[in-house]
């Protein structure tokens, strides 16, 4: 996306994420919301237990600013900020309940996801990051490569490098990740992990708009049923086949491997015990 003033302007006026920023409530509604929807992993809350939340907030803020500093009830700024106009929770009945649901935005996480980086960190590594873009390009360049005779020959080579590790490793010389390093590659993994649970919220928004934006062709519908599902159905398809439908079916698959799950468990167990890792007291959704 180019940034040129025109597209500025426009994000500045119309971006969820930028009214957030503006706003007078700012570090209320940024600090509330990551508190209790971001910070315990939290995707829905009821009406009831976001305002009790809210409201206790607002108390102990009133009791250090002043009763007038945040003079409406908790109720009526969840409204607001539901509101078209701001667009920073999601306010909906859920299936087979009369009690209104609130769900946060993805704009929203990605407001807080910045103030977030804005905050001084003790350790910034930058030797995983160049490795790890080092190895998407290995990763796309032998991808891409359609000469069976260099695919080969690179495999070969990978297999004399592993070769020539395990005869190291039989000689009694194991190589072992110091604790800066193994700091700096668990910062890139939480860093990447943070991205990710960002990135199924906005998933997720895009899945309702298209099934909403299905309901209201079927509303409006006057033609025959059949040609309705062929329409739909070819739709479906094409999102299936997009860039976006791709990935996330790969993803998916992923995830459903109940071998890769495993995996990802014992991993998770075993670096998260790591004496260098504990010194930077990881998030507690990490092991989730």
């Amino acid at each position: 996306m180019s940034l040129d003033y025109a597209t500025l302007e426009l994000l500045r006026q119309s971006h969820p994420a930028w009214r957030l920023l503006r706003s007078e409530h700012a570090p209320l509604v940024a600090s509330f919301l990551q508190r209790v929807f971001i910070a315990p992993n939290v995707r829905v809350m009821t009406q009831a237990d976001l305002a009790e939340a809210l409201e206790d907030e607002l108390y102990g803020l009133r009791e250090r600013l002043g009763a007038a500093a945040f003079p409406k009830s908790a109720l009526d700024y969840l409204n607001d900020w539901a509101a078209n106009d701001k667009g920073w929770l999601r306010k909906y009945y859920a299936q087979g309940s009369d009690e209104p649901h609130f769900d946060l935005m993805p704009a929203t996480e990605k407001a807080i996801a910045w103030l977030e980086t804005l905050a001084e960190r003790s350790f910034v590594g930058t030797e995983s990051r160049l490795l790890t873009l080092f190895e998407l390009l290995k990763q796309m360049s032998e991808g891409s490569e359609s000469d069976p005779q260099a695919r080969i020959a690179e495999l070969q080579r990978r297999r004399d490098e592993i070769d020539a590790e395990i005869a190291r490793v039989l000689s009694g010389d194991l190589p072992m990740l110091d604790a800066t390093g193994l700091k700096d590659r668990f910062q890139q993994f939480t860093t990447l992990a943070r991205e990710l649970l960002t990135d199924f919220r906005e998933v997720e928004h895009n899945f309702r708009g298209l099934d909403r934006r299905v309901r209201e062709r079927i509303a409006l519908w006057e033609g025959a049923k059949g040609a309705l599902l062929e329409e739909i159905m070819g739709e479906r398809d094409a999102i299936a086949d997009s860039d976006q439908g791709r990935s996330f079916r790969a993803f998916w698959d992923f995830l459903m491997s109940s071998r890769r799950q495993e995996e990802l468990t014992t991993l998770l167990e075993r670096v998260l015990a790591l004496p260098p890792v504990l010194e930077l007291r990881p998030d507690v959704r990490t092991r989730r």
